[in-house]
């Protein structure tokens, strides 16, 4: 009987906070271009087809009760817009370099499109990766591994800008620049890549540069200042362009484990963002150059090295005042691998806990096309129940409001 009642308890809690619908939370999407994994669909060149998709997707997302779409749109140091200083995206026409037929501009139609339904668009923008695929990948003869092919450094058959160079740098810099002066963009937002994930057996090939920069540091300290002084610097340039632009990262989920530092997390991550891709997220938040943190959870509850309750616990104590939205991977219920995630119940089960978790507020999912099969009902789940209503994206009081809008209204768009 005891055991009958405490039961009903838990389901009726459960249902409580599913039912629950907050004022303000973030529910994002990364709608991803590289390789053509959510948008443009592959081989999909007519801008108007590519405009019909892009709407069917926001709409697909405004069903589900999304308010936020994070968009990838320098995939390769190259534009799904027309930039003076890369070239059009090979997987936005077929052939890097080749400017859309008919002519348009597709990051203004997509920001025009996310704002019509009050979605905010967070400009995504991979900082360090320049060709992804040495040999096959369609480079331009004006892309930049042309024109300065000194700045960059070959590993695992893919070309990325050296992190340690001051001119790939300012680079980065004035790209970034660029986007912000010139669109209406809510956030610029950046994930994982920074420095490679590790290949076993294999060194990134940085040594001549360290040797000309180290300057007493050892290599790991050498390599993580280069990405804060990277991302210092873009935070200062985001602020000075237009202060009311946010700035995000989507980190790797493990910081550190605790085995490598006493505040890392009770994991057993096989690489972390502080030891192996050089990133001091922390760092980072504790002094306010980002705005937001999306952690990248996609394992499921209950993994025995890196469990999402584990890891989202770990996060919450660590957001030093920033936005912490978590990283739902939603795409591995395709995976015929990954059986927990052929459970309905695993997003309904990280939605309650996050609902309950301080400091965390909302979510992001990868990515959009996996929505189109409603993956176990979860579109359903969303509609139904957890986005039931809408949601407001949480304000950012460190933030000034964007001009011709109220702080409230500029927290919808």
């Amino acid at each position: 009987m005891l055991r009958k009642t405490l039961t009903s308890l838990i389901l009726a809690f459960s249902f409580f906070i599913a039912a629950a619908q907050p004022q303000y939370e973030f529910r994002g999407v990364w709608i991803a271009s590289v390789e053509n994994i959510d948008w443009p669909l592959p081989k999909q060149y007519n801008p108007e087809d590519q405009k019909k998709e892009f709407i069917r997707q926001l709409d697909m997302h405004k069903r589900n009760g999304m308010n936020a779409v994070i968009v990838q749109i320098r995939p390769s140091a190259d534009a799904f817009y027309p930039s003076p200083y890369e070239p059009w995206s090979q997987w936005l026409t077929g052939v890097q370099g080749k400017p859309p037929a008919p002519y348009w501009d597709p990051l203004q139609f997509m920001i025009e499109e996310a704002h019509k339904r009050g979605f905010e668009f967070h400009a995504w923008l991979n900082p360090y990766r320049a060709n992804s695929s040495i040999g096959k990948a369609s480079i331009a003869q004006s892309h930049i591994t042309r024109l300065h092919p000194e700045w960059f450094l070959e590993y695992g058959g893919k070309l990325y800008f050296d992190p340690g160079n001051k001119q790939a740098q300012h680079w980065v810099n004035d790209v970034v620049r660029d986007i912000v002066s010139r669109y209406d963009v809510d956030a610029i937002h950046m994930d994982d890549y920074f420095y490679p994930y590790r290949i076993a057996g294999k060194e990134f090939p940085d040594s001549k540069t360290y040797a000309q920069y180290g300057n007493g540091l050892s290599k790991g300290d050498w390599r993580r200042s280069n990405t804060d002084s990277i991302i210092l610097t873009l935070s200062k340039t985001i602020k000075e362009v237009k202060p009311w632009v946010k700035f995000g990262i989507s980190p790797f989920g493990v910081w550190r484990n605790q085995s490598q530092d006493p505040m890392g997390s009770p994991t057993q991550g096989g690489q972390t963002n502080y030891d192996d891709l050089y990133a001091d997220i922390l760092l980072w938040t504790r002094n306010g150059w980002i705005d937001y943190v999306i952690p990248q959870l996609y394992w499921e509850m209950g993994h025995p090295k890196v469990g999402f309750e584990t890891l989202i616990d770990w996060w919450s104590q660590h957001a030093y005042g920033r936005h912490m939205y978590i990283g739902h991977g939603i795409y591995r219920a395709m995976e015929k691998s990954s059986k927990a995630w052929h459970n309905p119940n695993q997003l309904p089960q990280q939605l309650q806990l996050l609902r309950q978790t301080p400091n965390v507020q909302g979510s992001a999912y990868f990515s959009s096309r996996s929505f189109y099969s409603n993956p176990n009902g979860w579109n359903d789940s969303l509609q139904n129940n957890y986005y039931r209503t809408p949601a407001l994206i949480p304000p950012m009081e460190w933030l000034p409001a964007k001009p011709g809008t109220t702080t409230a209204a500029a927290s919808t768009n």
